[in-house]
Formats: C-alpha cells, structure tokens, sequence
C-alpha cells in the first residue's frame, strides 16, 4: 500500500527553495535611502539646463510621532540629469517651524533649484 504522503523529490524542491527564502528574508529590511539634506537644509543653489520634471506622487506614511513634519519629495539635479530624493519624516528643529521647500525657477542662468529650510510657520 502507497503512502498518501509521498511525494516525488522534484515537487518538493520548488518548496523547499520557497522555504529557504523566505528563512532568508526574515532578517531583510528594505528601507528608502533618504536624500542628503545636508543636515535639514537642502544648500546651495543648483542650474540645470532643462526644467524639472513633474512632481512624483508619493504614499506619505504614518508619522513616528505628531510632531513630526512632513518633508515632499523633490527633484535634485545631478551627473547631468535630474535624481528623485523621495520624501521624509523630521522633528523641526524648535516648535513653532516648518520645513518650507525649496523650488525651480528660469532663469538666464537656466533653470535654478533653491535649496529648502525650516523656519518660522
């Protein structure tokens, strides 16, 4: 009599490497790389030649805490192209500030980047 528990050794193989990687992942954490902010002040002005793409639209988690503030993601120019620094939780450095973000603009230069900062609300 044949054991309804017996399987083929070649099923079993697609489980088991199934099971090795998710043994594997359990210590994995992917976890955004936060732009360099220089601290928590984007510096320095920045020309590129051609203007900024739009915006990215971006999945804004839970805060850590309430007093945290929510910095957008924005556009960087560099290496000769534009680079995505996707948005960020931070404490404001004294209660009552705000992360005012920095922008693009045309000029004669080209187009400018102006850096963000936290100030007064």
């Amino acid at each position: 009599m044949q054991s309804v528990f017996r399987t083929h050794p070649s099923r079993l193989l697609p489980a088991v490497a199934l099971a090795a990687a998710c043994v594997a992942l359990t210590g994995c954490v992917v976890a955004p790389a936060y732009p360099a902010y220089g601290g928590d002040y984007v510096s320095g002005d920045v020309y590129a030649p051609m203007a900024p793409p739009p915006l990215r639209a971006e999945v804004i988690p839970i805060a850590p805490s309430p007093a945290y503030v929510w910095i957008g993601g924005s556009w960087g120019w560099g290496g000769g192209r534009y680079n995505w620094n996707p948005g960020r939780w931070a404490m404001p450095p004294r209660p009552g500030y705000g992360w005012h973000g920095g922008g693009w603009t045309h000029g004669p230069r080209g187009w400018q980047g102006g850096g963000g900062h936290w100030g007064r609300r």
